[in-house]
């Protein structure tokens, strides 16, 4: 398990803030539970609204592109909605990351329980036959 830190949690909202200065959006919207974080940070920062719901023109974050499967369905409903993640298992294609890893290993966010990060490890491993 890769343990993030609070110190890379700044790191990487600082980061964003540098790439996303000039970009337009609406506000930003962060997907429940894991992106919530990144998009009270990222709202504050650049200080935009933080929406309640995802919009055509907003800035869509989330902590981990891992199956694709949270953000491919809100980029299927909003195709020209910027999407960031902090952390992403696969090269982004219509998506921007900080972090771009090729490492299967799970990720405890600074926010995470990490005795819960254990346990969903094992239940995500156990549903797809490993371990």
């Amino acid at each position: 398990m890769r343990v993030l830190s609070w110190l890379e949690f700044d790191q990487a909202v600082q980061i964003l803030v540098e790439q996303l200065s000039s970009a337009s959006f609406a506000g930003v919207y962060g997907v429940p539970r894991g992106g919530l974080c990144l998009a009270v940070a990222l709202s504050h920062a650049l200080e935009r609204p933080l929406l309640a719901e995802p919009q055509p023109d907003a800035l869509i974050v989330d902590d981990v592109y891992e199956t694709g499967r949270t953000l491919e369905s809100l980029h299927i409903r909003f195709p020209k909605a910027n999407f960031v993640v902090w952390v992403s298992k696969r090269p982004p294609q219509w998506w921007d990351a900080v972090v771009v890893t090729d490492s299967s290993e799970w990720l405890l966010f600074p926010w995470e329980n990490a005795a819960q990060a254990l346990a969903d490890e094992q239940t995500y491993l156990s549903s797809r036959g490993v371990g």
